[in-house]
């Protein structure tokens, strides 16, 4: 079987979910080289995972004839560079969510990639999973009518106390937004199809915070962006939605993604895994259901995305999240603030129609 060959920018901490599933899961993909700027990293993952190099920078990747797809796992504000960069070099490109930083680095790559004839785009890939697959397939199939509304949220208190390096989820490029909004944003488009405008308002609830966790513990870190973000989704089949994103509450439980239909309503799993219950509501039954979900990838699967990337390469058909999805979810990210500063209602300039659903393979790790 030939595979399409990946180099993956970036060892961090995300990095061993796709590291595990790209080596033993997705068997139309090959991972044949590694780069990070911490050294040690890249050479415990040649290790682990037996990958046949290590590149000193990133451009030596970009310049490895083999490579057919470059994997870009760096930070949110790293993207753009790192992307430009393998785009410029000929490489197809897959990166972490968000795109960019900004919609204005988003639509400088679009550019670059039609310009090159190059596939661009990238995380979340959560919405090829059995969960949110199964959901769009019960709107579609009209379980619950037409859609006439959504409603998201994600309430946290921040990552200082867990995570081992959380500063910048509270630099350019981050916050509750930027950092989990992709998520549920990216699961809604797939699910009800783009959006025309959006109302957002948004604050920054605490100017610093402290670090908790063990490794950098009493570090106290400025805060750039807002962390406390609402807003309010005119999508373009006429159906309203709302979406919260948080790192300043205390909360005991994860919030809901619900989808309201004119003849019953739909509670989707958490967006950020791949599977979860999905309950269905008529009022006929006068209860919630839970529905079987009827998809493959029910595991953590990150990197199906990739996987599904690398089909469109090898039977030029289209790439499920490509760069009209991701740069899409981007304006509506970075719309939010922009509203807000402006107390304005903010038509949107990106256009977004959904590609193919899921198709079930009977090869695990092999899509269609």
């Amino acid at each position: 079987m030939s595979t399409t060959k990946v180099a993956m920018i970036g060892v961090g901490s995300i990095s061993g979910i796709y590291l595990d599933n790209i080596t033993t899961m997705f068997k139309e993909i090959e991972l044949i080289g590694v780069c990070d700027l911490i050294r040690e990293r890249a050479e415990n993952a040649k290790e682990k995972y037996h990958i046949p190099k290590i590149y000193d920078t990133m451009y030596d990747a970009f310049a490895d004839e083999e490579v057919d797809i470059v994997l870009n796992l760096t930070r949110p504000y790293e993207h753009f560079d790192v992307t430009k960069a393998a785009l410029e070099a000929g490489k197809h490109v897959y990166s972490e969510k968000p795109l960019a930083a900004t919609l204005e680095e988003g639509k400088a790559l679009v550019e670059l990639a039609e310009e090159k004839q190059l596939m661009l785009g990238g995380a979340p890939d959560t919405f090829l999973g059995a969960g949110i697959q199964t959901c769009r397939k019960l709107i579609d199939d009209g379980f619950i009518g037409t859609p006439v509304g959504a409603a998201a949220f994600m309430i946290c208190r921040g990552h200082e106390s867990w995570h081992p390096d959380p500063e910048f989820y509270y630099k350019h490029g981050g916050g509750p937004m930027m950092d989990m909004g992709p998520y549920y944003l990216t699961a809604l488009v797939n699910m009800l199809g783009g959006v025309s405008g959006v109302t957002g308002v948004t604050k920054k609830s605490f100017e610093q915070r402290t670090i908790t966790s063990e490794e950098k513990c009493g570090t106290v870190v400025d805060v750039d962006v807002p962390t406390y973000v609402t807003g309010i989704l005119n999508f373009d089949s006429g159906a309203i939605g709302t979406i919260f994103t948080t790192f300043d509450v205390h909360y005991d439980t994860q919030a809901r993604l619900e989808i309201y239909g004119s003849k019953g309503t739909l509670i989707c799993p958490d967006p950020n895994y791949f599977e979860g219950p999905v309950q269905l509501f008529r009022p006929e039954e006068g209860e919630y259901r839970e529905m079987p979900l009827v998809f493959d990838y029910k595991e953590n699967s990150r990197a199906l995305g990739l996987a599904d990337m690398a089909k469109a390469i090898q039977t030029n058909r289209e790439f499920r999240a490509d760069y009209m999805q991701t740069l899409h979810v981007l304006e509506i990210l970075t719309s939010f603030e922009k509203s807000s500063d402006n107390r304005a209602y903010l038509p949107l300039q990106t256009k977004y129609k959904r590609k193919a659903p899921m198709k079930n393979n009977q090869i695990h790790g092999i899509l269609d």
